[in-house]
């Protein structure tokens, strides 16, 4: 098993947990603020109810009032509520005044309500605990009546049971309420999630019928937002077929060509040949041919799936002119066009492809080499370089016979015969291409390179 395998996959958590998680989250804090916030206005209502209930036994009570003829607080009617009558029934009534017993109900029986000290003639509602286990909402008011100098405390107290019960009521409701609608919306968002996201378990089945070989693509319908990932892994399985094939082609043509040259020299060996070494130098000058055409091919093929290639030509110009300008100092090589262009190939399979067409011009004209750089207004996706020199020329119907591997019109000189089929090659790798053509400026071979340019 190799370490690939053995290496544990880095896994970050799952994908569905992680948004039924934020959504419960969510749901949890959106619903605890709604509940505490209703909670507040339904008990508010239900206390403001409660109050109104006293106000308005208390305005019963200022209304009936009068004062006897000993100056004491009676009613002229008794109030609607028989509450007030039975003891400890939890709903109580008492009018005090400086210097007059006070007048209960007697529902208070032997007990009386605190009587504050301050005066105000405004209505206070308040909570008081002074009867022992019975917690009182109070209502009170000072009233000065006609006929009387006295400044008279009219209360009215209910116990608190029957509010507390009615608000418990209330908040258990909302509790209930509030928790079965957060597990219906968390169940939704579950059910929303896994719903959501079962397309990607179908890609992952597609994708392991890829790898068992089963399938060789994602063919299967997908929702709009997951279909651009499957297209982009589609174009990767393609990318990557196409890079097999290739490295299959590549291998089997070296093959091939290796296979010819091995056995020449393997019957001369046998045959014990008097030309032996001739013949292994031969063969051999032809299969190294061969091995450097294809580890050109394969390092440009390598190098071609980066997105980021890019290449600044003029820098490559530059450092080309340099290096051919010490192997040639007689020829004179002249730069011009536009300096800022960039095109989509790595630098140093730039380098190379400049490096044998300006090589050669230099090496087969007759001393003058003119490069120029140019956009077409008509392609501004391209870059084109043009290379010139001023010797003989090549004949129309030679000129495609120079792109086959080994091919050369000049025996004269030193060299393999690779330089233009490795530029091509390595041009049409990136998506270029080589033409041959008449400078009608220098008169000689006139070669066009046209590159993508890059953004």
């Amino acid at each position: 098993m190799s370490a690939d395998a053995r290496r544990p996959r880095r896994v970050s958590g799952s994908l569905t947990r992680r948004m039924i998680g934020v959504a419960s989250l969510w749901i949890g804090l959106m619903l605890t603020g709604g509940g505490l916030g209703l909670d507040r206005i339904l008990t508010s209502a239900i206390t403001r109810n409660f109050d109104q209930q006293l106000d308005y036994v208390l305005t019963a009570m200022i209304a009936s009032s009068e004062v006897g003829p000993d100056g004491e607080v009676r009613f002229n009617r008794p109030l609607a509520d028989q509450r007030f009558l039975e003891p400890n029934s939890g709903v109580y009534f008492q009018v005090s005044g400086a210097g007059y017993d006070p007048f209960r109900s007697r529902s208070l029986w032997d007990r009386q309500l605190r009587v504050p000290a301050d005066r105000d003639p405004d209505v206070h509602i308040y909570d008081s605990k002074e009867f022992p286990g019975e917690t009182l909402r109070i209502e009170e008011r000072d009233i000065v009546l006609p006929g009387s100098p006295i400044t008279w405390r009219f209360q009215v107290a209910q116990s608190r049971e029957v509010l507390d019960e009615q608000i418990a009521t209330l908040r258990k409701t909302l509790v209930r309420s509030f928790a079965l609608l957060a597990l219906g919306l968390i169940i939704m968002a579950a059910l929303q999630a896994s719903f959501g996201l079962w397309p990607l378990r179908k890609v992952r089945r597609a994708i392991a019928d890829i790898r068992s070989g089963q399938a060789s693509r994602v063919d299967i319908k997908l929702p709009r937002e997951i279909s651009p990932l499957v297209e982009e892994l589609n174009d990767l399985l393609a990318h990557n077929e196409r890079q097999a094939e290739e490295a299959r082609t590549h291998a089997g043509n070296l093959a091939h060509a290796l296979k010819t040259p091995l056995t020449v020299i393997m019957n001369e060996a046998t045959a014990n040949s008097a030309d032996l070494c001739k013949t292994v130098i031969r063969e051999a000058t032809t299969m190294r041919r061969q091995v450097d055409h294809h580890l050109a091919r394969a390092r440009a093929v390598g190098r071609r799936g980066q997105a980021q290639s890019r290449a600044e030509v003029w820098p490559s110009l530059e450092a080309v002119e340099r290096a051919v300008a010490r192997l040639y100092p007689e020829a004179t090589i002249d730069l011009d066009g536009a300096r800022d262009l960039v095109v989509r190939i790595e630098r140093q399979d730039l380098d190379e492809i400049l490096g044998n067409l300006i090589e050669n011009a230099a090496k087969y004209g007759g001393g003058r080499v003119f490069v120029t750089v140019q956009r077409p207004e008509d392609r501004k996706d391209q870059v084109h370089i043009l290379v010139e020199d001023d010797g003989a020329g090549i004949p129309q119907a030679q000129r495609d016979t120079l792109f086959k591997r080994g091919a050369r019109l000049d025996t004269g000189k030193p060299g393999t015969g690779l330089g233009l089929a490795i530029v091509r090659d390595v041009a049409e790798i990136y998506g270029g291409t080589v033409t041959l053509d008449e400078s009608e400026d220098l008169g000689g071979l006139l070669v066009r390179l046209c590159l993508p340019a890059a953004a």
